[in-house]
C-alpha cells in the first residue's frame, strides 16, 4: 500500500520523486558514515594532510623531500579509503537495487533519459548539507 503510493507519486511527479529519493539515500549513506567511520581518526588524517600539503609547498624543488612527503600523503589517503570502505560496503547493495527499481519505474516518464542527472544533483546537494549537519570530515 505505502510502496504503491510512493510509486504512483514518483510516476506522476518524477523530478520531485527522484530528488526525494536522492535526499533519502544521501541521508542513509551519511548516517552509515556517521555511525561506522572513526570520525576522530579521519579528522586527524585530514589535519595531517593539510600540514603535509603546506610542507610540500615549502619544499618545492627538493625532490627527495617532495618524494618523502608524497609517500606519507599516499599512506594517509589509503587509510582514509580504508575507513570509508566499510560504510560503502553496507550501503552499495541497497543503492543498486533502488537504482534498478527507479530505472524501471521512470522508463515512461518525462525524465526517462535524464532521471540520473536529477538524482545526481539532488544527491550531491543533500549530501553536502547532511555532511555539514552531522559534522563529517
Amino acid at each position: 500500500m505505502v510502496f504503491e503510493f510512493i510509486e504512483n507519486f514518483i510516476v506522476s511527479n518524477p523530478k520531485i520523486g527522484v530528488i526525494a529519493i536522492a535526499v533519502f539515500i544521501s541521508l542513509i549513506v551519511t548516517l552509515a558514515n556517521y555511525f561506522l567511520m572513526d570520525k576522530k581518526r579521519m579528522k586527524e588524517i585530514k589535519e595531517r594532510q593539510k600540514e603535509l600539503q603546506a610542507e610540500l609547498k615549502k619544499h618545492k624543488g627538493n625532490t627527495d623531500k617532495e618524494k618523502e612527503i608524497g609517500q606519507e600523503l599516499m599512506s594517509h589517503a589509503a587509510e582514509m579509503l580504508k575507513h570509508s570502505f566499510k560504510p560503502m560496503l553496507i550501503t552499495i547493495l541497497p543503492i543498486i537495487l533502488i537504482f534498478g527499481w527507479m530505472r524501471k519505474l521512470l522508463v515512461d516518464t518525462s525524465i526517462a533519459g535524464t532521471w540520473f542527472w536529477w538524482y545526481l544533483i539532488g544527491a550531491i546537494v543533500s549530501g553536502m548539507i547532511f555532511r555539514k549537519v552531522f559534522k563529517l570530515p
